[in-house]
C-alpha cells in the first residue's frame, strides 16, 4: 500500500522533478538506492556531533543524483538537531574571488541556514532567540530566580559570558562574541532596529568597516578573505546554542572549473585545500563540509580540482582502488547509477504520487513498468549515459500525457516515441572531454 503524500509536498515534488530540478522538501517519499552513500556520510555526522569534522567530495555525472544526495542527507542531519547551510556556486559565487565572489557563497550560506523546525533557510533570528530563551531557562533553573528578580539580568549576563567564552580564542572569535552579545542586548531592549543590525553583520551585509563601526561600534567585517572563519565560528557557537553541529554543502563545483583564467582558478583550489586540511587536521569542530562536482571538473589535470597538485596528491585513489571496488571510507565518493531495480522502485513510488496529486486511478501495471525500465536502459548509449534525472523526467511526461489523453493506453504512447537517448544534461561535459584541446 502506498504512503500518502500531502498535497503541497506532491505538487512541488513533480514541478521539481519535471524541471530536472532536486526538490527541497518530500525526498523521503521518492528515495531509493544510496543506501551505502547515505549511511557513510551519516557515519561523518557521528564524529562532527563528537566534536569533530569532516570533508567529503560526492562526484557523479550531470543528473547522476549528487544534488538529490546532498538535499537527502539535509534533510537526515536536520532531523537529527543540526543546522544546515547551503549553496551552489555560479559565476557570481565561488570560494575566493577578485569582485566578493566568495563574500556572496558566505552570504548564500548564511541566506539557506536551516533547522529542522525552520527548514526554508533563514533560521539565524529563529537560533538566537532560541539560544537567548535557554540561556534564561538555565539561570532560572540553577539559581532559582525570577525574570523580575535584580540579580536575574546579572546571572543573565554572567551565563552568556560564560557560554560563548569558548569563542574568544578562536581567530575573529571575540568580535563574533561581542556581536552575539548585542543581539541579547537588543532582544531585550526590544530594539528592533538593533537586532537588524546585527543580523546585517552577521550576514556579511556590511561593505566597509567605517560603516559598521558607525552602527554597531565594530571595525571589523566579514570579507572574501575570511569568511570561512566565520563559518567555523557559527559551528562553535551553534553547539552552544544547543545544536549537535553544523554541515556546510556546497554544490556544482564545476563553476569553478570553468573559470577561464587558471590564476583565480587556483586561488578558489587553494581555499578548498585550506579548508580541506583544517578539517581533517581538527583545527575545526563540530562542522561537516560536503562538496559536490562532476568527475571531469574533479579530475582534470589541466583545469580541474586535480590541475592543483597538493589537492591532487590527498585526493588520488591509490594504487588497490579500481572502478569494481567500493571505498565509502575515502574523501571522494563517486556515485554509481541506479540499478534498473531501483529504477522501477522510483517508477512505481512516482506512477502513486502522481495518481494522488490529480485524483484518478493509474491504469500502468507492474508489466508496464518494467517495460518503461527495458525501453529505458536499452536505449542506445544507455550503458554509460543514461541518469536518473532522464529517466524521471520521460516517466512524468508519460504520466502526465496519459492523464491528461485517458483514451491512450501506454502501448500507444512509447509506442509511437522514439526513446533517443536525450544528451541535454551530458552534452557540455563530452564537448569538453573532446574538444577542449582544439585551438584555432
Amino acid at each position: 500500500m502506498s504512503i500518502k503524500v500531502p498535497r503541497r509536498i506532491a505538487t512541488s515534488l513533480m514541478n521539481s522533478l519535471k524541471g530536472g530540478v532536486v526538490p527541497r522538501i518530500g525526498l523521503g517519499y521518492i528515495a531509493v538506492g544510496r543506501e551505502q552513500e547515505i549511511k557513510a556520510l551519516l557515519n561523518d555526522v557521528d564524529i562532527i556531533e563528537d566534536g569533530g569534522s569532516t570533508f567529503r567530495f560526492l562526484v557523479g555525472r550531470y543528473g547522476s543524483g549528487k544534488s538529490f544526495l546532498l538535499q537527502t542527507i539535509r534533510t537526515h542531519v536536520m532531523d537529527r538537531g543540526f543546522v544546515v547551510i547551503d549553496a551552489d556556486l555560479s559565476p557570481e559565487r565561488r570560494l575566493m574571488g577578485t569582485k566578493g565572489q566568495g563574500l556572496a557563497t558566505y552570504k548564500e550560506l548564511i541566506q539557506n541556514m536551516s533547522t529542522k523546525t525552520k527548514p526554508d533557510g533563514q533560521a539565524l533570528p529563529l537560533i538566537l532567540e532560541k539560544w537567548i530563551s535557554g540561556i534564561k531557562m538555565q539561570v532560572m533553573q540553577e539559581g532559582g530566580l525570577e525574570p523580575d528578580s535584580p540579580e536575574f539580568s546579572k546571572k543573565i549576563k554572567s551565563k552568556i559570558y560564560e557560554n560563548i567564552s569558548n569563542l574568544e580564542g578562536m581567530v575573529h572569535g571575540f568580535d563574533f562574541a561581542k556581536v552575539i552579545n548585542m543581539y541579547y542586548e537588543a532582544y531585550e531592549e526590544a530594539d528592533d532596529e538593533k537586532k537588524s543590525k546585527v543580523l546585517k553583520w552577521f550576514r556579511g551585509e556590511y561593505s566597509t568597516k567605517t560603516e559598521a563601526k558607525q552602527e554597531l561600534g565594530i571595525n571589523i567585517i566579514i570579507t572574501d578573505d575570511n569568511w570561512y572563519e566565520y563559518v567555523k565560528l557559527f559551528a562553535t557557537f551553534l553547539v552552544n546554542a544547543g545544536y549537535k553541529g553544523m554541515l556546510m554543502l556546497i554544490d556544482e563545483l564545476v563553476n569553478l572549473y570553468r573559470i577561464p583564467t587558471s590564476v583565480t582558478r587556483q586561488y578558489n583550489y587553494e581555499k578548498i585545500l585550506m579548508m580541506y586540511n583544517d578539517t581533517l587536521q581538527g583545527k575545526a569542530k563540530h562542522l561537516g563540509i560536503i562538496m559536490g562536482g562532476t568527475p571531469q571538473c574533479v579530475e582534470d589535470t589541466r583545469k580541474g580540482i586535480f590541475s592543483y597538485d597538493a589537492l591532487r596528491s590527498r585526493l588520488t585513489d591509490g594504487k588497490f582502488a579500481s572502478e569494481d571496488t567500493i571505498n565509502l571510507l575515502s574523501p571522494i565518493i563517486r556515485l554509481k547509477r541506479l540499478t534498473p531495480d531501483e529504477m522501477f522502485i522510483l517508477t512505481e513510488k512516482l506512477r502513486d504520487i502522481h495518481s494522488d496529486l490529480h485524483e484518478y486511478t493509474s491504469e500502468l501495471t507492474q508489466e508496464n513498468l518494467m517495460d518503461f525500465i527495458k525501453i529505458e536502459y536499452e536505449r542506445v548509449g544507455a550503458n554509460s549515459n543514461i541518469t536518473p534525472r532522464e529517466v524521471i523526467r520521460d516517466f512524468i511526461e508519460l504520466l502526465d500525457i496519459l492523464y491528461q489523453n485517458p483514451d491512450k493506453k501506454f502501448a500507444d504512447i512509447v509506442g509511437s516515441q522514439n526513446f533517443e537517448f536525450a544528451q541535454g544534461d551530458n552534452t557540455e561535459e563530452m564537448e569538453q572531454t573532446e574538444f577542449e584541446d582544439f585551438e584555432v
